[in-house]
């Protein structure tokens, strides 16, 4: 039993409701109008109901039943027509039937039906009306019927200008979506021509006589004044800025304006303050949201727009409330969203990772593979600025995309057998363009477990910027490399080589978006991608309906930026019916992308008072306290050609089977539930063949080589032959160490050991270095290398705090009373110079853990008498993750001191607050004794 329990074709009779214990059951009647908001950061959910769209519903019904009174004759032949199943091979959806007898009752209406009804502007002095439309539910057929009535209706009757227009304006976000409207081109082969629009040939000629633009929204942008020009023309008139941006249409007035994507384009009014950063993680562009209104606006000055009709899956726009709320636009007429899109079998059925046989996330009780980027120790490594593309993946990332590629594998082969001309497509949707760049090294150079994934010709990333550029068609940067791996991607196409030709001789833009717009089509650039990797999410009019898989790797703090993501995977992929006339159910399988942002909640009580707050900034007198640090990105180590392991001093290795998930169970998702009675699984113990010892032994050595590569003055192949040998060896030694009975079966050995392979590798290369190393070489930041109190920003903290003397920082911010304890020494002592909580500082030394880069930020730096610099940490109990952070300080402070011109460093930990004292005392007599020497 599937999810869809409607069909498409006449109104929902039916939906699901979240029952008791989370489990899904149905209420016989439509659902009501309404979206789910979710507060992360109070762990609540609340349902907002449409009420307006819900009371405009029950009269568009009721006005339907009566035969649509108010009417023009030329209407009521498009309504029957239109209602008419044998006119046409495939009928109207329901959804696309309502959406524009709603906007007709609203223009025709007989009054009767809409007594005591008020639909809100904008602001604007122009009327707008929104379809909310799920992605795949037609929303572009839904256009071409708007055109079809407005221009029928303005021909015929050229007197109701206030109602009817022949001069239409489409406004879309890109030139892919411009692109993809095309088809609302009167003429031959349109959507006019495809759905049979006009009752009779007559009416279809008639149709020709529209006047349609279609133009993206940067059309709408002011033209920059020429800085260098003789002759200072001044800003552009409206007049000018008309007859510019409608062309041939500027000869109408009150024209018709048609937004697709329209969340896009909303008027922000002056009190909603939102800042750049955070309308960039909700998917907002605030240049194109403004831009897009002005221009209209200016438009309307000029020509009037009459009407204005939005279309859009997602139509929210900040509301100022909070950093993160969005809202509804308030026009909204009419609403059939994803739940209502999922039921209907309209799109496929997003499922989401319920749980697995690892420790779930200690907070929700989730699954970590359900919100993957919640998860520490994936958020602090893929959060860094300028991380390395050969840099691992956290292992959390690397065992999702093991699962995740189980699957996909499975549904490649079923593709194969099936005579699929395309491959299935894993999508990624990453936070910044770092990540997306390891993501691909990681695939593209056989990291990756699943060999069929090490496949860098249909692997493709997505560079945002350039992808920027080629939708409004301007230049990118030249980037060489990246140009190189896009026509190594079309050299590779199974395609005839004229076609390669002239796909070759494209610039890098142009051949980006004929790549990513044409994934999964046949014949065309992008037909053999199986991996596609983006930042943020990929530009609407993206309709690949071979995504099968999708992988989030970015922060989610809203359903909206959910949906719009797995938007992306939903479109379907054929339109089988069974017997009972509802659509086959389809699938895309979900890991890191949370269809509901939290457990379900009540409201909750009002937030507390907030507590008072302390500045916390730099004192510009006290400069002579500051203290400097070198930024290090990494520290590189050199190893002698010859590689020795002492093996009676290396540690055992224990692998943890409870933080190693090797099976998922997956469940079909929906409004914020999951039905558990429709579970299916992904369970690495069904691919003895993908986990072979001797495979297991070269991708370690593999990963081995990668890190020692540089820094080894012999030859290659003897260090890769030399890693083999001492992989293998310590694989098949007792310092390896499964505590698990159950994981003591060989396969379930391998598999353990393959998921957890950076952590091997990571154990055994730790002790390669300390007998090889020759030097150590810290890797700086070229663009901050040095680092001082004196840059910290002014910050405020509601924890407690007190005054600080010995400080160029004002004040202690008291996270411990051990760390009280430590300052007051500091201040005590006369062989203390200066010290400083290293709070918002930004010196970090990285270091690994668990397959994962990490942030260590010790905290004190205490600058000394003697002119050593202590880096200090005040640690009650230890931990092996904390001896990992004291051996990657303990190699930052000797390649610091072996580089020189930073003075001399140290580091200490002291586990007991009387450690403080003993430790200052320590480190003044080294300096002491060093100086003697």
């Amino acid at each position: 039993m599937s999810l869809i329990i409607n069909t498409p074709f006449v109104c929902p009779a039916q939906h699901w409701v979240e029952g008791k214990g989370g489990k899904l059951q149905i209420k016989p009647e439509r659902r009501p109008a309404s979206y789910e908001v979710f507060d992360a950061r109070n762990n609540t959910k609340r349902t907002e109901v449409l009420e307006l769209v819900n009371t405009i519903r029950a009269r568009v019904d009721a006005w339907r039943e009566a035969g649509w009174p108010g009417v023009t004759i030329v209407t009521r032949k498009l309504l029957e027509h239109w209602h008419d199943t044998d006119a046409r091979q495939h009928p109207f959806y329901f959804c696309q039937l309502e959406a524009i007898e709603t906007l007709i009752w609203w223009t025709e209406g007989a009054e009767a039906f809409k007594q005591g009804i008020a639909i809100p502007w904008d602001g604007g002095a122009w009327e707008r009306l929104c379809n909310k439309m799920a992605t795949g539910t037609g929303k572009t057929t839904v256009m071409a019927m708007i055109i079809t009535w407005q221009v029928l209706n303005a021909l015929t009757y050229p007197k109701r200008n206030k109602s009817f227009s022949r001069a239409v304006f489409i406004v879309a976000p890109g030139l892919t979506v411009k692109e993809r409207l095309q088809v609302l081109m009167p003429r031959e082969g349109s959507y006019y021509d495809e759905f049979n629009l006009c009752p009779s040939e007559a009416l279809r000629q008639k149709l020709n006589q529209a006047d349609v633009l279609i133009e993206n929204w940067h059309t709408l942008m002011p033209l920059k004044e020429q800085e260098r020009s003789v002759v200072k023309k001044g800003r552009e008139s409206d007049e000018a800025f008309t007859r510019r941006v409608l062309g041939k249409l500027a000869a109408h007035r009150d024209i018709i304006v048609i937004n697709d994507e329209a969340h896009h384009a909303y008027r922000q009014p002056p009190e909603v303050k939102i800042s750049r950063k955070i309308a960039a993680e909700q998917g907002i562009d605030l240049d194109e949201a403004t831009r897009w209104i002005e221009g209209l606006d200016r438009i309307h000055k000029t020509r009037r727009i009459q009407r204005c009709f939005d279309l859009s899956a997602t139509p929210f726009a900040p509301t100022g409330k909070k950093s993160t709320d969005t809202a509804l636009f308030d026009w909204i007429i009419s609403d059939f969203g994803l739940n209502d899109a999922i039921e209907a079998g309209l799109v496929k059925t997003p499922r989401v990772v319920v749980r697995d046989d690892a420790l779930p996330d200690a907070r929700t009780l989730r699954s970590k593979l359900y919100h993957i980027y919640r998860d520490p120790s994936v958020s602090e490594d893929l959060n860094r600025a300028k991380a390395e593309p050969h840099e691992a993946l956290p292992k959390l990332v690397q065992d999702a995309y093991t699962l995740l590629g189980a699957d996909w594998r499975e549904t490649q082969r079923k593709w194969r057998e099936a005579g699929h001309h395309s491959p299935p497509v894993m999508l990624t949707v990453c936070n910044r363009t770092e990540t997306a760049a390891r993501v691909e090294h990681y695939f593209n150079k056989g990291d990756a477990h699943w060999p069929e994934m090490h496949a860098p010709d249909r692997t493709l990333r997505v560079d945002s910027k350039v992808l920027e550029k080629a939708e409004i068609g301007e230049a990118a940067t030249s980037d060489k490399g990246y140009e190189s791996r896009l026509k190594s991607i079309i050299e590779a196409a199974d395609l005839p080589e004229t076609r390669k030709q002239r796909l070759q001789g494209m610039k890098k833009e142009e051949l980006l978006r004929e790549i990513v717009d044409n994934v999964g089509k046949r014949g065309a650039a992008g037909q053999d991608l199986q991996n596609v990797i983006s930042v943020a999410m990929l530009s609407e009019g993206w309709d690949a309906k071979n995504v099968t898989h999708i992988m989030g790797l970015r922060a989610f703090t809203s359903q909206l930026l959910c949906e719009q993501v797995v938007g992306r995977g939903l479109r379907r992929v054929s339109y089988d019916k069974d017997d009972n006339g509802l659509f086959i159910p389809e699938y895309v399988n979900v890991f890191g992308v949370p269809l509901s942002i939290s457990e379900t909640g009540e409201g909750g009580d009002a937030p507390p008072p907030p507590r008072p707050t302390t500045q916390i900034e730099v004192i510009q007198d006290r400069s002579h306290l500051e203290i400097k640090w070198p930024n290090v990105l990494r520290v590189e180590t050199v190893v002698r050609p010859k590689l020795a392991m002492a093996w009676d001093h290396v540690p055992p290795l224990v692998l943890d089977p409870a933080s190693t998930p090797i099976s998922a169970e997956l469940a079909p998702a929906l409004g914020g539930a999951t039905d558990m009675e429709k579970v299916t699984s992904i369970d690495l113990e069904r691919l003895p063949d993908g986990f072979r010892l001797q495979r297991i032994v070269f991708q370690a050595a593999r990963k081995g080589f990668a890190e020692f590569r540089h820094g080894f003055s012999g030859t290659e192949e003897y260090l890769a032959a030399q890693l083999v040998c001492i992989v293998e060896q310590f694989l098949n030694s007792k310092l390896l160490n499964i505590p698990s009975l159950f994981h003591s079966d060989p396969l379930r050995r391998r598999i353990l050991i393959a998921l957890n392979i950076d952590l091997v590798v990571q154990h055994v290369m730790r002790h390669v270095s300390e007998q090889n190393t020759e030097r150590l070489t810290p890797v700086f930041d070229e663009e901050s290398p040095i680092g001082s109190t004196g840059q910290m920003r002014t910050w405020y903290t509601t924890k407690p705090c007190f005054p600080a003397i010995k400080s160029h920082i004002s004040h202690l911010v008291g996270d411990s009373s051990w760390e009280g304890h430590a300052a007051n020494v500091f201040e005590a002592r006369s062989d203390v110079d200066a010290y400083a909580k290293n709070d918002h500082l930004g010196f970090q030394v990285q270091y690994l853990w668990a397959g994962s880069r990490r942030r260590y930020l010790p905290d004190f730096l205490v600058k000394l008498s003697s002119g050593k610099t202590l880096a200090l940490e005040i640690k009650g109990t230890d931990s092996p993750q904390n001896k990992a952070k004291r051996a990657a300080m303990d190699e930052w402070v000797r390649a610091i001191n072996g580089t020189g011109g930073f003075g001399q460093w140290a580091w200490d930990v002291a586990f007991k607050p009387s450690d403080v004292q003993d430790i200052i005392t320590k480190h003044t007599q080294h300096a002491a004794e060093e100086s003697a020497q």
